[in-house]
């Protein structure tokens, strides 16, 4: 930017210190958000989660190494927009935005939850006063919406305009707006005919075809519906590599057996969806394709070691972490041939510290699968369940059986001692450092 010249050197000086000071205000505005229009409000209440189902996308040791990236050849890159550069402003606006939060906020924005589990509704449809209210006591960092959710465009669009405002309003950042979109039998919204779109197919297909590039296209074409409908989070794509021919649970949904092409295919759909502004969450880590168990069900036991994690089920991974990838989900897996137990990998240090973030070096937000899985809920209480999960690494908490009871145990955890301050402002900054990364649509 020039100055403008004056005819003084007074002026001139007044002038350089005004445009200053302009720049100054506009990097510290960086973000953005939508209005909600109307309200709406929801039918009578009942048991939270009721009528519901979670998401169908539920989503040996050895020394620590750094992995790679990416690897593969030429697979494309999703942009870096969604992870600015340290000393960013949106990474100042994160900090500013942390210290003015209470302890109550921060653990809120740690979950996310239906709109069920928000309000205590039986089937929601809209978000009006109850939704408002049940926001500000509860202001959590995102949601996460079910076919049951989902009735048509216009509908649709109401529902997270409003809670898209709500958000803006309260704490002056956007809510994580998200649903399981991969495609093919996991689709909210493409195996609705109300809504019109193209439903992209199981990858499986895409897989087997060789081409990269219809699986960035499967993600722009997701991510275009679902940005015009006001999401802006996908619980996609699936990075399992799929090694046991007994597993049906991501049989469908993973690109194949081969860990490379997976790996390619996998960033080329987080590319497609990063274009249309959608943020992509890999799943379901340190990978499910291996199991024959369901962890909907129960448990789910993956008897490979380390280093046979690290030549295959983690490459995918990896190029996803290497491509700028924001989210990263944790499965309920056991690997006792890693961490040397039985419990889950949601709630293992071993798998979130250790290989997660110091081997593959993530640094984004590390989400658990949904909490309200069998895998979990069989062994442990919600208030065990999100303590221990955030005791391991995780920074936010999906779907746990009981949102209040969960809340109020990592909330508790903090107060006596078991959790620190640091802990909670470590995860709530991740989470806030990706909020004001966004770029909102009008």
């Amino acid at each position: 930017m020039k100055n403008r010249r004056g005819k003084t050197r007074g002026v001139t000086v007044w002038i350089c210190l005004a445009v200053l000071l302009a720049v100054d205000i506009v990097l510290g505005i960086r973000l953005m958000g939508r209005n909600g229009q109307g309200e709406n409000t929801e039918p009578p209440g009942g048991s939270a989660g009721g009528g519901i189902s979670s998401p169908d996308g539920s989503t040996g040791s050895g020394e620590i190494t750094k992995m790679p990236g990416a690897g593969g050849s030429g697979s494309p890159e999703a942009p870096s927009a969604t992870n600015p550069p340290p000393e960013s402003s949106a990474d100042r606006r994160a900090a500013e935005l942390l210290s003015a939060m209470t302890l109550e906020q921060k653990v809120a924005q740690m979950f996310m939850v239906t709109p069920e589990a928000l309000t205590g509704c039986t089937r929601v449809t809209a978000a009006g006063e109850t939704t408002k209210q049940s926001f500000t006591q509860y202001p959590v960092g995102g949601m996460i919406y079910m076919a049951g959710n989902l009735t048509d465009p216009e509908q649709t669009r109401s529902m997270l305009d409003n809670m898209e405002a709500y958000s803006m309003e309260l704490l002056g950042i956007p809510v994580f707006l998200g649903v399981d979109e991969e495609g093919g039998t996991v689709a909210r919204i493409a195996k609705n005919e109300a809504f019109g779109v193209e439903n992209v197919g199981d990858m499986s297909k895409i897989g087997a075809s060789g081409d990269i590039q219809k699986a960035r296209q499967a993600g722009s074409t997701i991510g275009a519906y679902l940005a015009d409908l006001g999401f802006n989070l996908d619980f996609a794509p699936v990075a399992d590599v799929w090694s046991n021919e007994k597993n049906t649970v991501v049989k469908y949904r993973s690109f194949g057996s081969d860990a490379a092409l997976v790996q390619d295919m996998v960033k080329a759909q987080i590319a497609g969806l990063s274009e249309q502004g959608i943020l992509s969450v890999v799943k379901h880590f340190p990978g499910h394709g291996s199991t024959a168990g369901d962890s909907h069900k129960g448990a789910a036991v993956v008897e490979k070691t380390l280093q046979e994690l690290r030549e295959c089920d983690l490459v995918p991974f990896a190029g996803a972490i290497g491509a700028g990838v924001p989210f990263v989900m944790v499965g309920h897996l056991s690997l006792p041939q890693v961490s040397g137990d039985d419990v889950p990998a949601v709630l293992s240090e071993k798998i979130i510290q250790e290989i997660l973030r110091e081997e593959l070096g993530f640094e984004g937000i590390v989400i658990t699968d949904a909490l309200d899985m069998g895998a979990v809920t069989d062994y442990y209480s919600p208030q065990e369940a999100a303590v221990m999960a955030v005791t391991a690494g995780a920074d936010m908490l999906l779907m746990p059986e009981d949102f209040a009871a969960a809340y109020e145990g990592v909330l508790g955890a903090v107060r006596d001692g078991r959790l620190t301050q640091e802990r909670i402002d470590t995860s709530v900054l991740r989470i806030l450092k990706v909020k004001t990364g966004m770029v909102m649509p009008e």
